[in-house]
């Protein structure tokens, strides 16, 4: 039952959607309704207002990390172990895909999953971070970024601590970000794909 209760926090902590939030304290258009119509950092950068586009990013990334440090910090006093940080990983990345705060409608979670890797462990964060910041910078596309990232942050886990349950949660996300990236890899393929600062049409 409290795994159960941890898993569905975090869920509900991954359910409120920053770019949605921060933009109505803004005073910006709903992030879901142009540009690339994901609620995400990237999207509301799109608005032109950076501040905003930070926040964004900061609170995605913040309640990832958060679900994880709770469980890994306060989770021995309830008998929880590393099966539920696992879980607690994935159910606050789905709580950002799929939030039922806001209909279901998330955006791909490039954000919160980076705050779920550093909160698994800082190195393993600050080495994931460090690829999107490589691949974003020297072509411009964040999703390009996003996609590489995943694909690096299992091989990173694996040789710092070698197969687990949390290895397992680190692949259902890369999984879940690369499957919700489709659009914007068909967009990439055909040289469509908006590039990192565009403004929203």
């Amino acid at each position: 039952m409290t795994t159960l209760l941890a898993v569905l926090a975090a869920y509900l902590i991954g359910s409120i959607s920053f770019a949605v939030v921060v933009s109505k304290i803004f005073g910006l258009a709903d992030p879901r309704t142009y540009g690339s119509k994901n609620p995400g950092a990237t999207n509301v950068l799109r608005s032109g207002n950076k501040v905003a586009a930070v926040l964004t990013l900061l609170g995605d990334g913040f309640k990832g990390w958060l679900a994880v440090w709770l469980a890994i910090t306060y989770g021995p006093q309830f008998d929880l172990n590393e099966n539920t940080v696992g879980l607690v990983a994935i159910a606050v990345f789905l709580g950002h895909l799929w939030p039922v705060f806001f209909k279901f409608v998330g955006g791909k979670g490039v954000a919160t999953a980076l705050g779920v890797l550093l909160g698994l462990n800082p190195w393993l964060g600050l080495a994931t971070l460090a690829t999107w910041l490589i691949i974003a910078f020297a072509f411009r596309y964040s999703s390009l970024a996003a996609l590489i990232a995943a694909i690096f942050a299992p091989f990173y886990y694996g040789l710092l601590f070698g197969p687990d349950i949390k290895l397992l949660a680190i692949f259902v996300m890369s999984g879940l970000l690369i499957y919700r990236h489709g659009q914007n890899i068909t967009n990439l393929m055909k040289g469509k794909e908006s590039k990192l600062g565009s403004k929203k049409k």
